[in-house]
């Protein structure tokens, strides 16, 4: 590696810990906000919503004018954002309990702005640097997230159940610590050069290539695949298993989280052709959603759950390698054009899954079918739901395996 880049590495691999940070905190702390601000389940779930139209804001502002940014100014400002968004996060319901939702409303969109410049432009830094194997490096990132996601459930649980919920916010400012250190990284730092299409024209003839369309619904349906287990994880160890909610958190969660580090870590220590790896990463995940769904035993449908994250782990980099190959002259716009579908994907496929779970709890019959199966309702308006979310990925073999068969020589 180039040696002058190292310190541009570390500072972007600590900006993907902070969007495990500002993405996994949250759902930790939702029912402490419950207890002590009594916000609304359905309130808190809008946070996740904002999130998410935040980011998604952001990959259509870069995908159609990212020419307009200075990246490396742009890059600067991440951290700050983040830092920003975790002080109003936090301190705002300290100081003004009685509108603690107002706070962690400003706290996330601020947030969410630095998480959506992250994924829009540090795979594309991370992707210019030199590098014997440029593919292995963006793995590398996206397998820091993951270990992320792992510390920081583990973190914060214990931090919970140790000095309890009403000291939260100091677990918010401590996290904090992460941008913080990436801030001062980047600001002595020298940036690749990095191509973006220069004027809205060049993005106009991409847009009409075949080829992004394909590389766009790949990391739809592979941003689904991932999402819709990683968020469904908990509930079901929940009902089906009958675990407390924090321990199917820490449980269902973590696993699913290592599982997704270690298939990336693998990809980067060991990995080449990754279209033959989504194929079969696709191939892996409708299997373990199917089995996940009609094991009747509990233990068995743990493993499914935890394996589903190795299967899942190289679905959204592997999208991302596969369509730098395919689009070699893309730059920033094609990383904003596949951030905005993974998102997508990401958000519409568990808002699915919950509207079938409950369409499926509500239908007339489904009490006596449920006594046959001796399972409740509840459970198996789940075990539906999850047979539902297989869907992504078994759509996701056909797009593979059509990208595979047309990857550039």
């Amino acid at each position: 590696m180039h040696h002058s880049f190292g310190r541009l590495k570390t500072a972007c691999y600590l900006s993907n810990i902070s969007m495990s940070v500002v993405g996994n905190l949250p759902p930790l702390l939702f029912l402490t906000f419950r207890s002590l601000y009594g916000i609304s389940f359905s309130l808190l779930g809008l946070l996740i919503l904002i999130n998410f139209v935040t980011q998604l804001t952001i990959d259509l502002i870069f995908s159609f004018f990212s020419h307009k940014f200075n990246i490396s100014k742009t890059v600067k400002c991440i951290p700050l954002l983040t830092i920003l968004g975790l002080l109003v996060y936090s301190l705002w319901p300290v100081f003004l309990p009685q509108h603690a939702y107002a706070g962690l409303v400003i706290g996330t969109v601020i947030y969410s702005l630095s998480a959506g410049l992250v994924e829009v432009l540090i795979s594309p830094i991370i992707a210019a640097l030199p590098a014997d194997d440029p593919d292995r490096e963006v793995s590398k990132l996206h397998s820091v997230y993951a270990w992320g996601v792992v510390a920081v459930i583990l973190v914060s649980t214990l931090y919970l159940l140790i000095l309890g919920g009403e000291n939260w916010y100091y677990l918010t400012l401590f996290f904090a610590l992460v941008p913080l250190t990436s801030a001062l990284l980047f600001a002595g730092s020298q940036f690749p050069a990095m191509e973006s299409p220069q004027q809205t024209a060049g993005v106009a003839t991409l847009f009409k290539t075949k080829g992004l369309w394909l590389c766009v619904t790949a990391i739809f349906l592979g941003g689904a695949a991932e999402c819709t287990m990683a968020q469904w994880v908990s509930g079901y160890l929940e009902q089906a298993m009958g675990i407390p909610k924090v321990w199917g958190d820490i449980f269902g969660v973590a696993v699913f989280a290592l599982m997704l580090g270690l298939g990336r870590t693998l990809y980067a220590k060991k990995g080449k052709d990754v279209t033959r790896v989504l194929l079969w990463g696709a191939v892996g995940a409708a299997i373990c959603y199917l089995v996940a769904a009609v094991s009747p035993s509990p233990l068995v449908g743990l493993l499914a759950c935890g394996l589903t994250g190795f299967c899942v782990s190289m679905l959204w980099p592997g999208c991302l390698i596969a369509a730098s190959d395919r689009i070699p002259h893309g730059g920033v716009f094609l990383y904003a054009m596949m951030a905005a579908g993974g998102d997508l994907g990401a958000s519409v496929s568990p808002q699915i899954i919950g509207i079938v779970t409950d369409a499926a709890i509500a239908f007339p019959g489904i009490g006596t079918l449920a006594q046959n199966l001796s399972l409740t309702p509840e459970a198996l308006g789940m075990k539906l739901g999850m047979l539902v979310g297989m869907l992504f990925p078994i759509a996701a073999i056909g797009v593979y395996a059509h990208m595979r068969r047309t990857r550039p020589k």
